[in-house]
């Protein structure tokens, strides 16, 4: 269970780095890279799966802004 919540604090940053604006977008980007590396550490096949999705989400977004 503790696996799934580093998971979703992973989801949740990535999420809050795509809706940050202005001088927070640094920051939010940083926490969302650490969530993903911490969730990494233990997850299974298909959570690592969805956490190179979210890498991808995470560098797409970052291009077109």
């Amino acid at each position: 269970m503790a696996n799934n919540n580093i998971f979703q604090n992973a989801k949740e940053a990535v999420n809050r780095f795509t809706n940050a604006r202005g001088e927070n977008r640094e920051q939010e980007k940083q926490a969302a890279q650490q969530a993903i590396q911490s969730a990494y550490a233990d997850c299974s096949p298909e959570e690592k799966q969805q956490l190179q999705q979210l890498e991808q989400q995470l560098r797409q977004h970052n291009q077109l802004q």
